[in-house]
């Protein structure tokens, strides 16, 4: 399941452009902030790790966002979720960055808060309908909505996912990934309100709803 985990994240990732004035993508490019020249294979070895298990659930929201994905290299996941040890399947060493505290993404924290809360945290698999972060330029440490092309530049991805765990339950993060994944797929669509912007207790109430 290791091996399939890393296969699986290289043939995502190859299917995404490099990084650009915009947009960053975390698995290729090496970011100001990074402590390692390989920083970029080793965020594509933890994509590889969390993606090793078949899992129950798909949470699928927007896009990379800088807090999380960005040094991560995992959908609504932040640097120190994983240098707290509470991502399930990812063996974490050490942080990857130099900043004096781990980058912290309010949005992960509410998502792995509430799938660990049902029980089916090791059960789940996280991604986007854009997983890059897309930025404004010359602001690496923003966040901005995606352009159509862009979404049209992670689709491949996104559809490869999804064909790769057909059995799992698809759940759109926010009104925007719902919308996305509607026009990628037959299969049925469980949408959730977004954690962010007050949305938590929705998000949390959304969640166990489904999974009950």
């Amino acid at each position: 399941m290791q091996t399939r985990g890393i296969d699986l994240a290289r043939q995502l990732v190859r299917t995404l452009p490099e990084s650009s004035a915009t947009l960053f993508n975390p698995w290729r490019s090496r970011c100001t902030h990074d402590l390692f020249a390989d920083a970029a294979a080793q965020r594509l070895e933890r994509l590889g790790e969390h993606l090793k298990k078949s899992p129950r659930l798909i949470l699928v929201g927007e896009a990379c966002g800088y807090q999380g994905c960005r040094y991560s290299g995992i959908a609504f996941t932040s640097e120190k979720l994983l240098a707290a040890g509470t991502i399930p399947r990812v063996d974490v060493t050490g942080r990857l960055t130099s900043r004096a505290l781990p980058f912290s993404e309010p949005s992960a924290t509410i998502v792995w808060r509430q799938l660990h809360a049902l029980g089916v945290a090791q059960q789940s698999v996280l991604w986007n309908t854009l997983p890059l972060h897309p930025h404004l330029a010359g602001k690496p440490w923003s966040n901005r909505t995606p352009t159509p092309a862009e979404f049209e530049a992670g689709q491949a991805a996104l559809i490869g996912l999804l064909e790769a765990f057909p059995r799992a339950r698809i759940v759109a993060v926010g009104r925007h990934a719902g919308m996305r994944l509607r026009t990628l797929t037959s299969r049925s669509i469980h949408e959730v309100r977004h954690p962010a912007r007050g949305g938590a207790t929705l998000f949390a109430s959304g969640l166990a709803a489904l999974v009950d």
